[in-house]
């Protein structure tokens, strides 16, 4: 092979092709697996590509089949002419190497592409594109490929091996329980209510502002991370990175945040703030506070991520109304008709994006302000299609925080007292998880006692209709939830 000519091998490509038609046997399997732009030769293609027109006709692949199809396409002469069909069949003896043949093939085809999409990306970077644009476009060009090389094809259920495997599973779940247990929560009672959080699950926590939804989630990280040594990315479109630790250090130490910022801390709070300082520092917590981010590019950039530790156990998203559809672009323009059409592109990707990168993604939510004391899916802000595409909808919902002068005095409400509401579960049921919520260190934490069976747990309940509704989109942008 000259050095200015593409990466290529005639004689494992000649061979192939004689392995198709002196077996039978192997032809199904090579004739789904190749594709016509695997071979370099255009006398090659087109050889295949009749293969799979006889194929396709449910006729054997032998010279007299292929002959004749060439022929009915008027590319006999191009191909080779009978003289090259025939000496395909004769110069390959034996099928029994054709995996080691289709290998060959295979690996200078992809070299091929590889060098295709570099010549692309040369164009594009000195084509004066944003450099995020180039990058953005210079993985999606390699992925493709990689992504090419995984793909599944569309298949039957005969072989029984998808059954067998499905059998499997609930063989292992009923001889332990914990198999295929999901990333737990650290909150006891909603693991037991989804088995912890499910690879390729898009998790949407809602809630007003004010509620804890940053609080929750970090809490959900914090056990990740700093309990379990996970490795988590979280993309903070409103906090900056110092604010986050902020929580997860007071979080983690169980010390007042309003202490540790009035510089009352005690000895032993200094103490405990030091432990947690080292566990956070040797984490495998990633954070992200780039102000606006779409979800090409948080895929991006957990893929950089996952491939350089190795492992990705969470990704978190903090929240999906700052986000940017991947449409709009880095500049404020948008292709979109409205911003219904632009989440909805959102939350599609970022479902995509669970399933490609085969972890849980949690993202957060705004909700309408409306007057009802509890949330329901409607009130998902901006679009429906949240509801649509999240695997699991969980509401926060605490009394105290709405609650009137007049209640609070009665004590008809408990102060912290929260409730985790399972509005949907695409795999499972709904129920209600009751939680306390301890302000001063922003942190969520079981209550022992929530009167729920192990085997039924209670189910969301819509309030009724008829309540009336603002349908403002204004919202505040503190979710610090920690009481004034």
């Amino acid at each position: 092979m000259a050095n200015n000519q593409m990466p290529h091998n005639l004689e494992a490509e000649a061979a192939i092709l004689g392995c198709i038609i002196i077996d039978g046997d192997i032809q199904s399997e090579l004739l789904e697996s190749l594709k016509e732009a695997d071979f370099y030769q255009e006398s090659n293609r087109l050889v295949f590509e009749a293969m799979r027109k006889v194929y396709g006709g449910r006729k054997p692949v032998d010279v007299v089949t292929l002959t004749d199809m060439l022929e009915r396409e008027g590319t006999l002469s191009r191909a080779g002419g009978l003289q090259r069909i025939t000496e395909l069949a004769e110069v390959t003896p034996s099928s029994a190497n054709y995996k080691q043949y289709f290998e060959i093939v295979r690996r200078d085809a992809i070299r091929r592409s590889l060098i295709r999409a570099a010549k692309g990306i040369i164009e594009v970077s000195t084509s004066g594109t944003d450099a995020g644009e180039a990058v953005a476009y210079a993985e999606k060009q390699v992925y493709d490929i990689s992504k090419e090389e995984d793909g599944s094809q569309l298949a039957g259920l005969s072989d029984g091996v998808v059954i067998r495997q499905v059998l499997g599973k609930f063989e292992d779940i009923q001889s332990d329980p914990n198999a295929y247990r999901g990333t737990p929560t650290g909150f006891k009672h909603l693991d037991r209510i989804t088995n912890g959080l499910q690879r390729s699950d898009l998790i949407v926590i809602a809630a007003r502002p004010g509620m804890g939804k940053t609080s929750l989630s970090m809490n959900i990280v914090e056990n990740v991370c700093l309990n379990r040594g996970g490795i988590a990315a979280v993309f903070s479109l409103e906090m900056p990175r110092s604010q986050l630790v902020q929580r997860l250090l007071c979080a983690h130490a169980e010390v007042s945040m309003e202490k540790a910022l009035s510089g009352k801390l005690t000895q032993k709070e200094w103490k405990n703030l030091m432990i947690a300082s080292d566990k956070l520092q040797k984490s495998k917590l990633f954070i992200d506070d780039s102000s606006r981010v779409t979800p090409a590019e948080i895929l991006s950039k957990c893929r950089r991520l996952a491939a350089s530790q190795g492992a990705l156990d969470l990704v978190m998203i903090d929240y999906i109304q700052l986000m940017g559809g991947t449409a709009g672009g880095r500049n404020g323009g948008s292709s979109f008709e409205n911003r219904q059409q632009e989440v909805a592109g959102i939350t599609r990707d970022l479902k995509i994006m669970a399933k490609e990168l085969d972890v849980p993604v949690i993202a957060l939510s705004q909700l309408r302000r409306i007057q009802t004391k509890e949330p329901q899916l409607s009130d998902l802000r901006e679009s429906g299609a949240i509801e649509q595409d999240a695997d699991i909808v969980m509401f926060i919902n605490r009394p105290d925080v709405t609650a009137t002068a007049e209640e609070i005095a009665k004590k008809a409400v408990v102060k912290g007292a929260a409730e985790l509401i399972i509005a949907k579960h695409r795999n499972g049921s709904l129920g209600r998880v009751q939680l306390r919520f301890i302000g001063e260190s922003t942190k969520f934490v079981d209550v022992e006692d929530q009167n729920l069976s192990d085997e039924e747990p209670q189910h969301y309940v819509a309030p009724p209709e008829g309540y009336e509704e603002d349908m403002s989109d204004a919202f505040a942008d503190d979710d610090t939830g920690i009481p004034e």
